[in-house]
């Protein structure tokens, strides 16, 4: 059965020195300082994370996928590199350099992988010519963090951008970055187990309320680690909605409840029991494999929850490929083998 990973996350080898072409820091480095290894480090040198090679190169992701059974990795570039706070014209270059390197890897191995770009959501109107570029050469979709600079998805600034995914038929990635609040919860990795579902929440939930998702009836929509803490708390919301209409109703007068089924979730839960609320709240077919490869915090597994399941073969066939061709707006038989 065709198995395809929304949720994978890359990085180029080599980044150039950012700091040297724009003149300001603050930009993602790397420090290759033994083979197959790598230090991340941001903020001029502060470390921020170890990774190995299956970070940047796709022949060991081939190695990888082929021993977890994954036929096909959508790839991402890693959230910390969406360089919103910069200003936007190198926000855009930025961009561009990820999605070139992203392009490259997939036109190399068209069969194992497919592409999602990066916009500078600081500019609406720079992220939106980002956006037409990355469709013309050959990307599927975007990814965007939960947040822009803490503004929230719904602000009427990124109206127009939600609206130009829609018309060219561009999927979005919605993955927390940047938690609200992280500077207060540093102990215990909290930002990451806490900030990090609270994060993808908020994205949703501003998407609705705003209205925007009511006014792009046709957007394809897909949010990280299955929707973060809102899928837990769709009730609290809801109630919310019914008791506050002139808080929560503001922007849009539907009930939050009646927009599950409308947008997808990663699988990505660590969690039978939820993944299992999960498809019976939004549906097998908005529920699609992805693992977070290849950070700590994903799936190291990728699909083995879902396999593990007494799920019948039609739906794990939804959960590992069918969700996701139709969130993507792809067919099954472009993965074929000759």
């Amino acid at each position: 059965m065709l198995k395809i990973d929304v949720h994978t996350h890359i990085l180029p080898k080599d980044i150039p020195d950012w700091k040297k072409q724009f003149g300001y820091g603050g930009f993602v480095t790397l420090e290759h300082y033994k083979p197959c290894c790598a230090r991340m480090l941001k903020d001029d040198g502060k470390f921020f994370r170890e990774i190995e090679e299956n970070a940047w190169s796709e022949e060991k992701r081939i190695e990888e996928c082929d021993s977890f059974g994954v036929d096909v990795q959508v790839l991402s570039i890693v959230p910390v590199m969406f360089g919103y706070w910069t200003k936007p014209q190198d926000g855009l270059e930025i961009s561009k350099f990820l999605n070139d390197g992203i392009v490259e890897k997939v036109q190399k191995f068209p069969k194992r992988f497919i592409g999602l770009g990066t916009v500078p959501m600081q500019d609406t109107t720079l992220a939106i010519k980002e956006l037409e570029r990355c469709k013309k050469i050959g990307l599927v979709g975007v990814q965007i963090g939960t947040n822009i600079n803490q503004l929230n998805l719904g602000e009427p600034q990124f109206f127009e951008f939600f609206k130009a995914c829609e018309e060219l038929e561009m999927a979005i990635f919605v993955h927390p970055w940047d938690m609200v609040g992280a500077k207060d919860m540093q102990k215990y990795w909290l930002p990451w187990l806490v900030g990090m579902p609270a994060e993808t929440s908020r994205a949703i939930c501003s998407l609705i309320f705003s209205g925007t998702l009511e006014k792009c009836k046709n957007l394809r929509v897909c949010f990280a680690h299955g929707g973060g803490s809102f899928p837990a708390t769709i009730g609290r919301i809801e109630h919310g909605f019914v008791v506050r209409p002139d808080l929560c109703a503001a922007d849009n007068q539907c009930n939050p409840r009646d927009y599950l089924g409308k947008f997808w979730f990663d699988s990505l839960v660590h969690e039978p029991t939820m993944l299992d609320y999960l498809i019976k709240l939004a549906g097998a077919d908005k529920v699609a494999l992805g693992s977070d490869y290849p950070f700590p915090l994903g799936e190291h597994e990728p699909g083995k929850l879902i396999e593990s399941m007494p799920f019948d073969e039609v739906t794990k066939a939804e959960l590992l490929h069918g969700a996701a061709l139709k969130w993507l707006n792809l067919d099954e038989n472009i993965f074929a083998t000759d």
